[in-house]
């Protein structure tokens, strides 16, 4: 086997790429915990002193720290000023939580990930899963933050308006499960957005279920609840509306979850269903995007569905071709596109 320079030369420059993005991961969340992204987003250029005075931090890490998100491309150096500032593109990404685009969250995820390797390498050897709640802390605020701005900005304005009926039926007043809501950040929206309705949040981790009780009685909503049960053994019934965010894939049991969703619904209601965006083939998902969801795949979903009764597996990257016969076989008629974000696809589904 021969090695050509040429393409060794471009793989070692990827790698290098890599190793800075990989240790920068940590700086990310160390900028966000600190308000560093925040502090210079809103302020426009400062010098690292100044920036250290505005978040009561201490100099020397500040400089370091500036030097490594400027060398990422995150923060902008004015080497005449001696002085960092950050574009409104920058700002969206890393210094305003409140964005549609704000990605530090991602961070806290992929630190989940490092700390639960030993786990993965006996996963990979013995083929068990690894259970969602066995995971780092790290991954449960991770994942809320990381969603909660996508949710935020499309949820009550696009995704919602997309289907038949639903958001008329919203404002009315109605029934909504969202299964598997972990934090809430989904069900939260939804109950601020339609005072008439009454929403369940299911999820079969009792931590996360804590925590979002805890949110919604901070939040002061009164047409919240939240129940500590699985996709296929809640006995709620009659609901208009059954939601999943970003779930149906890591369960066990896809198919049965939608099963038991169809009974769950009144003969009029209907289900969204929010999936990474993917497309059917794996050669149509090596992109970056697709790399990121292989990758939070690998470690998070598939282990997750291992773990549960059937394991079927679907990942982050299934596809519209595969959920929709997942949902199918499930026992519902109808599935459609709803509409799609660069990291979402949201479907309708009704009986």
């Amino acid at each position: 086997m021969t090695i050509k320079d040429e393409k060794l030369q471009q793989l070692l420059g990827q790698v290098v790429v890599e190793m800075g993005a990989a240790a920068n991961g940590p700086l990310i969340t160390l900028g966000d915990k600190l308000g560093l992204y925040k502090a210079l987003g809103e302020s426009g250029h400062l010098s690292a002193s100044e920036l250290a005075d505005k978040t009561g931090t201490a100099l020397r890490y500040v400089q370091e720290w500036l030097a490594a998100q400027a060398a990422s491309g995150y923060v902008e150096y004015d080497s005449d000023k001696h002085q960092f500032f950050m574009t409104p593109e920058q700002v969206a990404v890393f210094g305003d939580s409140n964005s549609p685009v704000f990605m530090t969250g991602a961070f806290y995820v992929i630190a989940s990930l490092y700390h639960d390797e030993p786990k993965m390498l006996e996963a990979f050897k013995t083929g068990e899963g690894v259970s969602w709640g066995d995971h780092h802390t790290c991954l449960f605020c991770g994942t809320e933050k990381f969603f909660s701005p996508s949710y935020s900005g499309n949820l009550i304005n696009n995704w919602i308006p997309a289907l038949d009926g639903v958001s008329e039926k919203l404002t009315q007043g109605a029934k909504v499960a969202d299964i598997g809501c972990g934090h809430a950040a989904s069900t939260l929206i939804m109950a601020k957005a339609f005072p008439n309705s009454h929403f369940i949040g299911i999820d079969y981790h009792q931590e996360s279920i804590d925590y979002a009780q805890a949110r919604a009685e901070e939040a002061g909503l009164d047409n919240i609840e939240f129940k500590v049960a699985t996709a296929k053994n809640y006995t709620d019934k009659n609901f208009d509306l059954i939601t999943y965010f970003d779930c149906l894939h890591d369960m066990g049991d896809p198919v049965g979850a939608c099963a038991h969703a169809k009974q769950a619904l009144k003969s009029d209601g209907s289900c969204m269903i929010v999936e990474p965006f993917a497309k059917d083939s794996i050669k149509d998902n090596l992109n970056p995007v697709g790399r990121a969801f292989y990758a939070f795949s690998t470690q998070l979903c598939v282990p997750c569905s291992m773990n549960q009764e059937v394991g079927l597996a679907l990942g982050a990257q299934a596809g519209l071709s595969r959920l929709t016969e997942t949902i199918k076989a499930g026992g519902f008629s109808y599935c459609e596109k709803a509409a799609e974000t660069p990291f979402n696809l949201i479907l309708e589904v009704k009986a």
